[in-house]
């Protein structure tokens, strides 16, 4: 069977982008809307790059985003004839009749271009793995860091309509409503501080801080211990100063009511 050596062309949206771009010189509100959501680097076509980017400049300078301002700073910059000067400008304010549509269209560009990330992490994963002479370990952290970075890019947290929220917000309260007295978060069994921080949520950061030997990694074992027991709920634990079978012997001495030293 012959193998089929035509290079695929990388996932893109000419169409979107052009749709993404006309919404922008037609509304001079909807860059607001989207300026959270793609990037210069997203982008596909070399002019669409930097009709952005000059959009953007604009946009930072509180000059107006119409044909003529983002004509001459292309002009001004040398660069109107490389993305096929002012006709070509005239054709993206006329690709759309509407902006109603932008956020959707920045959507499906930004998707292409995670795409094509993922595609190129995905080149040097591999070529990582050809690369036998370095250690294991240090191929996966760098793919992982890779990766990491592609999903950053990605995942970013927008503001969120607060009409969104309600409807969940009323459930959990109506719940706890029904369950009376019943903590919002996972308890710790140490009432005073459960009172104080109603449980331990999802959304926090807790942080036991106190000097050298004052009993936090005690404390933090004990709530740990609590949850996993009483609670029912599975815990992970990290240390980076005790061994496993350290923390284990802890563990067991605590929930025997033993010295641990004994």
């Amino acid at each position: 069977m012959a193998q089929n050596n035509i290079e695929k062309i990388p996932p893109q949206n000419l169409e979107a982008e052009t749709s993404l771009l006309g919404s922008l010189l037609i509304d001079k509100d909807a860059i607001v809307k989207i300026a959270d959501i793609v990037t210069v680097d997203d982008f596909y076509k070399d002019a669409h790059r930097i009709i952005f980017e000059t959009i953007k400049e604009l946009y930072e300078k509180r000059e107006p985003i119409d044909l003529l301002s983002l004509g001459n700073r292309l002009e001004n910059k040398k660069q109107l004839k490389s993305i096929g000067g002012k006709t070509y400008l005239t054709n993206l304010a006329n690709a759309v009749p509407t902006s109603s549509h932008v956020v959707n269209y920045a959507q499906i560009v930004q998707k292409k271009a995670t795409l094509r990330r993922l595609i190129n992490a995905a080149s040097q994963i591999t070529g990582f793995g050809y690369q036998e002479t370095e250690d294991v370990e240090e191929v996966l952290d760098k793919s992982e860091q890779i990766l990491f970075k592609v999903s950053q890019k990605y995942l970013k947290r927008a503001f969120v309509p607060i009409k969104d929220v309600l409807v969940e917000a009323f459930d959990r309260i109506d719940e706890l409503h029904k369950e009376g007295g019943k903590l919002r978060g996972i308890p710790t069994y140490y009432i005073d501080l459960d009172n104080i921080l109603a449980g331990l949520q999802k959304s926090d950061l807790i942080i036991l801080a106190a000097r050298p030997s004052m009993g936090k990694t005690t404390l933090a074992l004990d709530i740990a211990r609590n949850i996993a027991i009483k609670a029912k709920v599975p815990v992970g634990l990290f240390s980076l100063e005790m061994s496993k079978e350290q923390l284990v012997d802890r563990l067991l001495c605590s929930e025997a009511g033993v010295d641990l030293w004994k």
